[in-house]
């Protein structure tokens, strides 16, 4: 009976030991996660942000829209830091400056 679990034992540890080799394999071949220094900044030509009146610099734009102290970084769509370049779900793949604006701008909840 012992030899039987011994047995039984082993299987389990390879077939452990097989999954997680393989787990290492397609992990370690997925594709790096892109960082917000990796993003390309968004441009003022893109036809997004042109749709969404985005501009770098939200002391520039003349949108009646705007509200004062509105900023990409105070808005619940962007996810960077307070300064600089960060992400945007509203412009996938692009970085946009925390100082910017866009017509889609909603206050973070508090």
């Amino acid at each position: 009976m012992s030899g039987h679990e011994d047995i039984e034992s082993r299987r389990r540890f390879l077939k452990l030991a097989a999954g997680t080799a393989a787990a290492a394999v397609v992990i370690g071949g997925l594709p790096r996660v892109a960082r917000a220094d990796d993003l390309p900044h968004l441009s003022d030509a893109d036809p997004t942000a042109k749709a969404l009146g985005y501009v770098e610099d939200a002391s520039t734009t003349k949108d009646p829209k705007h509200k004062a102290g509105d900023a990409c970084s105070n808005c619940q769509f962007y996810s960077g830091g307070a300064t600089g370049f960060g992400p945007c779900q509203l412009f996938p793949g692009k970085a946009v400056s925390s100082k910017g604006w866009c017509i889609s701008h909603t206050p973070k909840k508090a």
